[in-house]
């Protein structure tokens, strides 16, 4: 009698966590929660979201151990995502539609993470400003001395900026890269504050000439419900860089299994509706940003953004080169 109550205790056990998801996410886009509801309308596997910054997740993670509730995790920025694997939350996936949808380039090597959008990281003027932008063409043009009190970058502990320059030591070397570092902490117009849209501001006050930003927070200015701000994001003008060599690079959004999953087929199935035409087009219109399926129709903002060449070089090979990145900006005194 004893051995069928705890039997029937498992099943119970079991069919809970079938039907049941918790996500931790770094994402909070409207977006994302339609996704969520479309899941479990399609599945009736109820969603739980937990959102939080990358670096308390993971923690959170760690903590939790294998008792974490979490199945999926979310997050922006391949740093983020190699931090978390490099803490040992994450989980392999087997999975052929992941594999045959995402690009070499744009997952884990070791299928512990998966890109579900991309980013550019490009150079921004104001348009109205009568700017000469004939030679702002590349990355390694910003640090230029020409450009000396023109350049506005983020922090170096933001994660946009560690990859960037992690992506300048995978494409040029350390020893150009930390030249690049020190060129462009020289020709920084104030210290870095605030985020990409805090810098678009200061280019259209005409505080500096070049901001360096992804161009998904222009599509996000151009769409604000403040005048001001869309008025911002009319001025703009891009520039991809390093569109005569290796491309503009390109960052990620991506997902991930944890390895405290107590329903792994469930979270393999979120990650798989994640890659899906359907879903790729809100993930994208939702945050203006690339999507991954090259078979996705973009939002007519990000149409403006016009056509480019990106870097092709696999984000998890720019990943290995964060740490030397950080230290590279440490010792030019980047901070």
């Amino acid at each position: 009698m004893k051995k069928l109550f705890l039997f029937a205790l498992m099943l119970c056990s079991s069919m809970l966590f079938a039907n049941e998801l918790n996500i931790y996410s770094t994402r909070h886009y409207d977006g994302d929660f339609e996704i969520i509801k479309r899941f479990e309308e399609q599945t009736g596997i109820k969603v739980k979201h937990t959102q939080a910054n990358a670096s308390e997740l993971i923690k959170r993670l760690q903590l939790e151990g294998k008792n974490s509730p979490a199945d999926i995790f979310i997050t922006a920025d391949v740093s983020n995502l190699t931090e978390a694997k490099n803490s040992g939350v994450l989980a392999p996936v087997k999975s052929k539609f992941l594999n045959d949808t995402i690009p070499a380039h744009l997952r884990d090597k070791d299928n512990q993470w998966f890109a579900i959008t991309k980013r550019a990281r490009i150079i921004a003027y104001n348009k109205n400003a009568n700017t000469d932008i004939s030679r702002m063409k590349n990355y390694e043009d910003l640090a230029k001395p020409e450009f000396k009190g023109q350049v506005l970058m983020r922090s170096a502990t933001a994660p946009y900026s560690k990859t960037l320059l992690a992506s300048i030591i995978a494409n040029d070397g350390e020893k150009k890269a930390k030249e690049w570092a020190k060129g462009l902490l020289d020709n920084l117009a104030t210290p870095p504050k605030g985020g990409d849209r805090d810098q678009a501001r200061q280019v259209f006050a005409g505080e500096a000439k070049f901001a360096v930003m992804n161009t998904y927070y222009i599509g996000l200015l151009k769409n604000s419900k403040n005048e001001k701000d869309v008025e911002v994001g009319n001025a703009l003008g891009i520039i991809f860089p390093n569109q005569d060599g290796r491309g503009a690079h390109i960052n990620i959004s991506g997902i991930a299994m944890t390895n405290s999953s107590k329903n792994k087929e469930a979270a393999q199935k979120f990650m798989e509706f994640m890659l899906t035409p359907e879903i790729q087009k809100i993930l994208t219109d939702a945050n203006f940003e690339f999507p991954v399926r090259n078979d996705v129709e973009v939002s007519q903002t990000v149409k403006d953004f016009g056509k480019f060449k990106e870097d092709k070089i696999p984000v998890s090979k720019i990943a290995e080169n964060v740490k030397k990145a950080v230290k590279i900006y440490d010792e030019v005194g980047f901070r």
